[in-house]
Order: C-alpha cells, then structure tokens, then sequence
C-alpha cells in the first residue's frame, strides 16, 4: 500500500508539473502583443516617421501598428506615443489616439484612424501625430508606443484629450496593455 501511495503521489506531482508548465507556455501564446511591421523592439525609426519641423527630415508619418491577443472584455483600445528623454527629462507626447474600436488590430503607417477613434493633444496642443525630432547631437530618444485595451465603449471619453487627461479617464478600466520601444535621433 505504502508504495502504491509513493507512486500515486509521483504521478500526481509529475501530472501538476505538466499542467503548470502548460499554463504558463498557453499565457505566453496569449499575451497581449504589440508590434510595428518592419521595427523590431528597441529598433529605429525610418525618417519618414521623423518630424517635418526643425530640419529633422521626416515628414510626420505615423508608424504602422498591430496588436493581437486582446483580453475578453475589450471593447476599444487606446495608443500614445511618448518620449520620455525629451525635454530634458520631462518627457514629450508625440501621439494620442484613443476611441478605437475593440474590432481594430492595426494602423497604417500615415492612415487615417479608424471610423469613431479620435486623435488626442500632443506636445504642440494639436490633435494628431507628431513625428521625433530630438535635438541634433543628442543620443537617440526612445519612443515608448502603449496601447491600452479598455472595458469602455468607444464613445465613452471626450474629445480633445492630453495624455495626462487620458490616462485619468481610463484608470480603472484597463484590462491589458502593453508597449514596444522605437529609438530616434539625429
């Protein structure tokens, strides 16, 4: 009986192993994922993308974006794009779109926002995107670009909104989010 006990619990340990391993391997198969057709995470921006301003060369192109995985429960995503080396340290918003439908899984590079999304307030106070221009000399800035999947309908948040306004809409209502790194300089 004693080794029968012994052996049951062995099966038992190795079966709970297995299992234990299997979820983890299916929740890194599921994760939220965030990316941008032709930059890697931590790659660097085509000068397309840079801004028009300041002899940066660019012409303010937004970079495409996919995401896949969204959580159960999503029903619109939010996206912005800051740099948090600009202004010395104080950081830079260069893009703000939020309103997106939960049916949405990419962007164009330079596309118009899907039907119902609406385009926040960047660092200038306008309502679109804003290309990297840091200053010339300086390392390259890091672009961290986060999307939010939100339990809010669509419709649900104001227009004309800054990130920081942004950010306090949506708190409590994030379900998932996650980001990648683009890096540019000149």
């Amino acid at each position: 009986m004693k080794g029968n006990v012994k052996a049951i619990r062995h099966m038992l340990g190795a079966g709970l192993c297995v299992l234990m391993l299997h979820g983890v391997t299916t929740y890194a198969a599921e994760a939220f994922e965030l990316t941008s057709p032709g930059v890697s995470d931590g790659g660097t921006l085509a000068s397309i993308h840079a801004g028009s301003q300041n002899d940066c060369g660019g012409r303010n192109v937004s970079p495409a974006l996919q995401w896949r995985n969204a959580p159960a429960g999503t029903r619109s995503f939010a996206i912005t794009i800051f740099d948090p080396d600009g202004a010395k340290g104080l950081g830079v918003v260069h893009w703000v779109m939020y309103r997106i439908p939960a049916s949405t899984t990419s962007l164009t590079a330079g596309g118009e926002p899907p039907t119902g999304a609406l385009m926040g307030l960047n660092v200038s106070g306008q309502a679109a995107y804003r290309g990297p221009c840091p200053p010339a000399g300086e390392i390259a800035h890091h672009y961290v670009v986060q999307i939010y999947a939100l339990d809010l309908a669509p419709d649900s948040l104001p227009a004309g909104l800054t990130r920081d306004a942004l950010h306090a809409a949506i708190k409590n209502h994030v379900l998932a989010n996650t980001s990648i790194v683009m890096r540019f300089g000149r």
